[in-house]
This record gives C-alpha cells, sequence and structure tokens, in this order.
C-alpha cells in the first residue's frame, strides 16, 4: 500500500509514518526541504512540495492508496496578523494541492483523511460536542472550516473523504504536554484560569491508530472526533499529571496572565470543548488509553 503523508515530519505525521513503515507500506512523506528531513523513519522517504501545488510530487498520487492531510503551520505561536494568514493559507494551500494532485491522475487514491481539529467547535463550556454539533465562529473555527472545505471537491470526484477533528495529542517529545509537564515538575504547576474549561486529550498511538482505522475500513467517510471518551476539565488534567509525578498542583495561572503573555492565541489554552468520539464509539473503535491516567502513566513514566 501506498500512502503520502502532507506534515509527515510533524507529530502525528511522523508517528503515523513510522508505523505504517514498520507494517510494510509504502511511505512517501512531502516537505519543502527533502534534503533536510534526514531523520525520518526507516522506510520513508521524502518528496518535495511547495506547499501549494501539484508540481513534482503529483505523479505519485496515480495508484497511490490513500493520503493523509495533515499540512498546516504551528498555531502555537503568538498570533499577529501576518501569522494568522500564515496558519489560514498553509492549510487550504495544502488542500488546493492534493485537489490538483487527484485530479491530474488516472488512477485515483481510495481515502483521502483530511485533517482538522476540535477548533472547528470553538469554546462551548460543558456542552458535550459530537460530531453532530455546529461550528464556532472564532478564529480557529473558521480556519478549521476553510481547512475541511479545502478538499472537499475530491469527493465529486468519486475519492472517499474522512475529517478528523483532533483534540491534543499527548507525547513527551511533542505538542502541548511536555510545556504542561514542565512547570508541574517544578513544582510551579497548577490550572489554567479557571480550570474548568474543557481538554480533549488523546495518546498519540490511540491518534495514529484510528487514522488507520479510518483509512482502512471503506465505510468510514465524513466526519470523526478523534479524541479520548472521556474528556477531563483542564484542573482535574492537571491534577492527573500531578499524581503521575507525585508533585503538587496548587499555584493556578490566571487567566489575565495567559492574556498578557499570548494575546488572542490564549484561547488555545483557557477555552475548551467536551468533545467526545461518538462515531467511533458506536463503529467499534477500540481506544488503548481511554483513560487519562493511564495515558499518563505511559508518556510520562
Amino acid at each position: 500500500m501506498r500512502v503520502i503523508i502532507t506534515g509527515g515530519r510533524g507529530l502525528i505525521g511522523r508517528a503515523l509514518a513510522e508505523n505504517l513503515a514498520k507494517d510494510g507500506h509504502e511511505v512517501i512523506v512531502l516537505s519543502r526541504n527533502p534534503e533536510a528531513a534526514k531523520n525520518l523513519p526507516k522506510g520513508v522517504r521524502a518528496e518535495k512540495w511547495d506547499g501549494k501545488s501539484a508540481q513534482g510530487w503529483g505523479k505519485f498520487v496515480n495508484g497511490a492508496d490513500a493520503i493523509v492531510n495533515l499540512a498546516g503551520a504551528t498555531i502555537s505561536e503568538r498570533w499577529s496578523d501576518a501569522r494568522k494568514r500564515e496558519i489560514r493559507e498553509s492549510r487550504v494551500n495544502a488542500g488546493k494541492a492534493i485537489v490538483e494532485a487527484v485530479k491530474s491522475v488516472e488512477k485515483k487514491p481510495h481515502v483521502v483523511i483530511q485533517s482538522s481539529a476540535v477548533g472547528y467547535y470553538g469554546p462551548r463550556g460543558a456542552e458535550e460536542i459530537t460530531e453532530d454539533s455546529g461550528a464556532g465562529n472564532d478564529f480557529l473555527a473558521g480556519v478549521c472550516k476553510d481547512w475541511e472545505t479545502s478538499t472537499a471537491q475530491l469527493e465529486a470526484l468519486g475519492v472517499r473523504r474522512v475529517i478528523i477533528r483532533t483534540g491534543v495529542v499527548l507525547d513527551k517529545n511533542g505538542g502541548a504536554l511536555p510545556r504542561m509537564v514542565t512547570p508541574i515538575r517544578l513544582f510551579v504547576g497548577g490550572p489554567l484560569g479557571s480550570g474548568k474549561q474543557y481538554f480533549p486529550w488523546i495518546h498519540l498511538q490511540d491518534e495514529v491508530a484510528a487514522i488507520r482505522w479510518l483509512s482502512d475500513n471503506p465505510n468510514a467517510k465524513g466526519v470523526y472526533n478523534l479524541s479520548a471518551p472521556r474528556p477531563l476539565t483542564n484542573k482535574e488534567f492537571t491534577q492527573a499529571i500531578g499524581k503521575v509525578l507525585g508533585r503538587p498542583t496548587f499555584m493556578p495561572i490566571p487567566a489575565f496572565a495567559m492574556q498578557a503573555m499570548f494575546g488572542e492565541m490564549s484561547t488555545l489554552l483557557l477555552d475548551g470543548q467536551r468533545e467526545v468520539p461518538a462515531r467511533l464509539i458506536k463503529e467499534g473503535f477500540k481506544f488503548k488509553f481511554a483513560d487519562a491516567a493511564a495515558a499518563l502513566r505511559d508518556v510520562l513514566k
């Protein structure tokens, strides 16, 4: 099986590429600088792309089994107007490039996995969020809507499309968790803001397993929430980290301090969604780490 991954050097993409390659699949990672992608997992090769067209790599789509579109500029930097444009355009342009590539080949891929995020739903307090919940109206919700729409044309071409709205992915080597853990290790950690905002999380192993399950399942199409079945509040999740590490978590960081440090980007930390993976559960996907304590023990120990 040939799988093409955009964003293959990121946390999810790298783990997915390695997992597929271990099973003997042909994995192609698209990179703006393939020469710098020397530390890819064994069995994974990089091909050059410009992030906005099919030039140079589109030929590999002919006969490919799946494309996993994870490309997009990081959102974990302070949001200037220029940065917000880059966040949006990097995602939309990647999607357009995939559509261009698929249109250009005779033998089209069986499935495209289109990445999105829990931010699609906007801040929702304690409301339980399923795939049927509507979109929010803030910046991240708008980005996610545009991100998802960027590959919508593929369905008219007869390609099965799956949209994954992912929560916070847990891994010790990347993503948000190491930044959360450091102050707790140093005895200065605690809830962010009120601590009442929900924190939708998923272990990296379950993220990869879910993507592969959705790719392999010919009946899977449309939107799927990728997060663990039992989301916690920020306070509960912080306390779970403290318990695993044997550290106290009694020093909350006030919302105004987060807003002063991060500006508009502080919404990532102070707002949340009580996202549940309703469709994955209904259709029989089995989580290896459904419990936050077990997931944290695996990642942090």
